[in-house]
């Protein structure tokens, strides 16, 4: 089935208008429905008469009066928003982003204006009004369901249900992959023991799903485990970042420069989304033909103004509105737990304040609230698969630790939502099969720094003494989704492009916009000028010694850097040192040991043995990757808390080995079994995901062989 193009450009304003018309009469209501509708209404009735008794400039004769105005707000919204959301496509995101603000007042001016013994003395007195009301009315929604995302869910699949030009119904099931980052294997054993996932543990526990873990090679992280998943390539991504000598260029898998770069080094026409899929806030594409808040596609974007599926976010009462007032209280109460874990000294913890508290009222509610906003939109036009990388667990357990109450909490927060999903996949023109996945997990530990006192890249600089480091160590991740979606927003241009680059002050020359860290990250131009390039990905580290051409062996470090390997080797911060040599193929070095990696051979202690069965088979596999730096540095592991020590300053974090960062999970529906476990790396699972595609219809139009440079071997 082909993809569904998006039907934005507002040609269809008189078409929205008719439809409104035609779906409020041919609407035929449930009793269950019913029940909803008069709870909301009586609700919305109550909220309706305080707010006309605390707003200055509106007043209302009699309690029936403010029921009428009640309802007329309702048959209003119902009828005139999709025409304004219409016109509002018209101005770009410049009219959405006012459309969100306004379009509430002036229905809420209109209502008001129309209904009998209702006084309001103008617009503006309306318009605060209407945001007081809408405030509280989210508020009070919110009480009433439990937090339960139910009723914004459903307010966007009765706006697009029966919409002109969505997907015919047919009996071939679609597949929606929800990625939760971050989530590891014990962790969601564990919350299914306990109840506090009660969706997952309702498929498991019936036989409908079952739990299998994966491993996640070396490198732990998102980029390398995407490129996997969704293209079969994890062998593209030796790190979150790290630098290419022969171009001089340091690469960041989650910047759309780089992520492009990588996109096109990946793609071969066969991706798991090619045929007619749907990619929403991933870092790479997956071959899709609709890619939504997609890192890798955002500079391809440019000049487009947004879909029709951000504007209904925006516009809708259950959108921008419930998504602010949930994003204060988010940041409130990031601001209270992070107190808590002051005062009752917990640790490890990090310092969590600054852009963070932001950051995480956007990936938690707003992002959350959006994503699930537009798969609902894309199950209901019928797409065949959807993808959509769910991002806030991982965003919290960073900063808070990845068992911590508030990243349990955002971690049950998403499976509500997918349970919301699940009944809402009823509704949908074909059925749809549900698989849950992560791409990591996270390992915990306090950071390099808060146990060394100084930062690994000060440490290289102390023992290396008079040459020129550049680090590459910053919080890209963390800001990452963040800035896809400011940055999407920018790429129209005009007013909101220039509003969002001046906001947020930081634009890249290729369209980029950025929340500006703390971090100084090393640009193309100061690597080069260095001596030494430094990345770090999580508790992985990897050092490139930019005078040396193609990949450094050890003799040749030793000559220019004597005692710099043995140094770091012995380094309590320093797990093992992995470094290829002349005579013996690559070594890995510990306190205690040495590994000789291709001559599978020991000479005391092994320093991979604290790293469990797989730490031999990923060093080897990492070793062979392109760009690997010409020292792999990890950090220890204790052995009795599995706590690692992160390279940035995480107090959760993935990237190299140690705890349970490599154990990932697969969620999947009982009748599609694994057909060759143990899963061992992200590319077996892109080949068993596209399994259960070919087994559900799909994947039948796509080319007989690969079309990339990467496919022919190159």
């Amino acid at each position: 089935m082909a993809n569904l193009p998006e039907r934005d450009e507002g040609s269809g304003v008189r078409s929205r208008a008719q439809w409104s018309v035609r779906q409020l009469r041919g609407r035929r209501l449930t009793w269950a429905e019913v029940g909803r509708l008069a709870v909301t209404l009586i609700l919305a009735w109550a909220t309706m008469a305080f707010t006309i008794w605390i707003m200055p400039g509106v007043s209302a004769a009699a309690t029936t009066d403010v029921l009428v105005a009640t309802a007329l707000l309702g048959v209003l919204a119902a009828l005139l928003r999709p025409l304004l959301t219409s016109f509002a496509l018209l101005l770009g995101w410049i009219g959405v982003l006012l459309a969100g603000f306004g379009v509430q007042a002036l229905l809420f001016y209109l209502a008001l204006s129309l209904a009998p013994g209702i006084q309001v003395g103008g617009f503006w007195d309306a318009f605060w009004a209407s945001w007081v009301f809408a405030f509280l009315m989210t508020i009070v929604t919110w009480v009433a369901t439990a937090g339960d995302s139910a009723a914004f869910l459903t307010h966007l699949v009765q706006r697009s249900r029966h919409e002109p030009g969505t997907g015919t119904a047919t009996a071939e099931p679609g597949v929606v992959f929800v990625q939760i980052d971050g989530l590891s294997a014990p962790l969601l054993r564990w919350g299914v023991r306990s109840g506090d996932l009660p969706t997952l543990s309702r498929w498991i526990r019936s036989g409908g799903h079952c739990l299998t873990d994966w491993h996640a090679q070396l490198p732990a992280t998102t980029p390398a485990s995407q490129a996997g998943l969704l293209h079969g390539g994890s062998d593209q991504v030796p790190a979150f970042r790290w630098y290419e000598k022969e171009t001089g260029r340091l690469l960041v898998a989650n910047r759309p420069r780089d992520a492009a770069e990588i996109q096109r080094r990946l793609s071969d026409g066969r991706g798991l989304l090619a045929d007619g899929g749907v990619s929403i806030s991933n870092i790479f594409s997956g071959d899709a033909p609709t890619s939504l808040l997609t890192m890798s596609g955002l500079l391809n974007r440019t000049g487009r103004g947004p879909s029709r599926s951000f504007a209904t976010f925006f516009i809708n009462p259950y959108g921008l509105t419930r998504s602010v007032v949930l994003s204060v209280a988010e940041m409130v109460k990031e601001l209270h737990q992070a107190r808590l874990q002051r005062v009752r000294g917990v640790d490890p913890r990090i310092r969590r304040h600054g852009s963070y508290v932001v950051l995480r009222a956007v990936t938690n509610v707003l992002l959350r609230d959006l994503n699930a906003g537009l798969i609902a939109d894309q199950m209901m036009a019928g797409a065949p698969s959807i993808y959509c990388d769910f991002t806030d667990y991982d965003e919290i357990a960073h900063h808070a630790g990845p068992t911590r109450p508030e990243s349990l909490a955002s971690l049950a927060g998403i499976d509500r939502l997918i349970g919301v999903l699940e009944a809402f996949a009823e509704q949908a023109p074909r059925p749809y099969r549900f698989v849950v996945l992560s791409d990591h997990g996270q390992s915990q530990g306090a950071t390099f720094l808060q146990r060394h006192g100084m930062p690994l890249e000060d440490l290289v600089r102390q023992l290396m003494d008079t040459a020129e480091v550049a680090a590459s160590t910053g919080l890209d991740e963390t800001v990452g989704p963040v800035n896809t979606f400011l940055t999407q927003v920018a790429q129209q241009g005009g007013t909101a492009g220039r509003l969002t680059g001046r906001v947020f002050r930081t634009r890249t020359h290729d369209g980029q916009v950025a929340v500006e860290t703390s971090e100084e990250e090393a640009s193309d131009e100061a690597a080069r000028a260095a001596d030494l390039v430094l990345i770090a990905s999580g508790n992985l580290s990897m050092i490139y010694f930019t005078r040396l051409p193609g990949r450094s062996t050890l003799e040749q470090i030793e000559q220019h850097y004597p005692g710099l390997v043995g140094a770091l080797a012995a380094h309590p911060g320093v797990g093992f040192v992995v470094v290829s040599t002349g005579d013996h193929g690559t070594v890995v070095i510990g306190r205690d040991g040495i590994r000789y990696l291709h001559e599978d051979r020991v000479e005391g202690a092994d320093p991979l043995a604290p790293f469990g069965p797989n730490a031999v088979a990923d060093v080897r596999r990492h070793d062979t990757l392109a760009h690997v730096g010409d020292l792999v540095l990890n950090s220890p592991i204790d052995p009795g808390t599995e706590e690692v020590a992160a390279y940035e300053e995480l107090v959760g974090c993935h990237g190299g080995l140690g705890g349970w960062q490599t154990e990932a999970v697969l969620v999947h529906p009982s009748d599609w079994p694994v057909e060759a476990p143990p899963l061992i790396g992200a590319d077996a699972v892109y080949r068993q995901l596209v399994s259960w595609l070919e087994q559900a219809g799909q994947r039948r139009h796509l080319p007989s062989e690969p079309t990339s440079a990467i496919a022919a071997g190159s």
